[in-house]
């Protein structure tokens, strides 16, 4: 099972290319994993690079929750799967970004590699330079998640 972790700083040349992150590329060649799927965030303005058999997984789960006779579900579907790129690293382990996602993320050279869980995040740097959440939020958030309690939000 991969486990990424790590938050690292990297730079995208011009044309849109950077280099997977050692930590991460060394997890990926144990893996056996050869293609990579990135897609931009559902919720955020950030990329996700999955790992082909993740990916899969992700993609089966939520099949198995949709009504394939729900125009609806159709849509949701659709969506999800429709814009997404197949991505190999080269021999020195660095990978494409097209220029739409560099676009919709605002990445304009600096770059940070998030490792979430069995997933990748690619951030443009300035927006992780502040946490997420106020450290008051999340401790308060983190405490009701591992409470069991409902959050006042959902």
């Amino acid at each position: 099972m991969i486990r990424f972790l790590g938050n690292i700083e990297a730079k995208a040349d011009t044309k849109g290319r950077i280099f997977i992150p050692a930590a991460f590329r060394k997890q990926l060649q144990a893996a056996s994993e050869e293609r990579l799927i990135m897609r931009k965030d559902v919720f955020q303005d950030c990329l996700t690079l999955y790992p082909e058999s993740v990916w899969n997984e992700e993609l089966s789960e939520l099949r198995s929750r949709l009504n394939k006779w729900s125009s609806k579900h159709q849509l949701i579907f659709r969506q999800f799967v429709s814009d997404v790129e197949v991505v190999t690293p080269d021999n020195n382990g660095r990978i494409l970004i097209p220029k739409r996602y560099l676009q919709i993320c605002n990445i304009h050279g600096d770059i940070r590699f998030i490792g979430i869980d069995n997933k990748i995040e690619i951030w443009a740097k300035e927006r992780t330079e502040q946490p997420f959440m106020p450290p008051e939020e999340f401790g308060k958030a983190l405490e009701e998640i591992m409470n069991d309690q409902q959050p006042e939000d959902e």
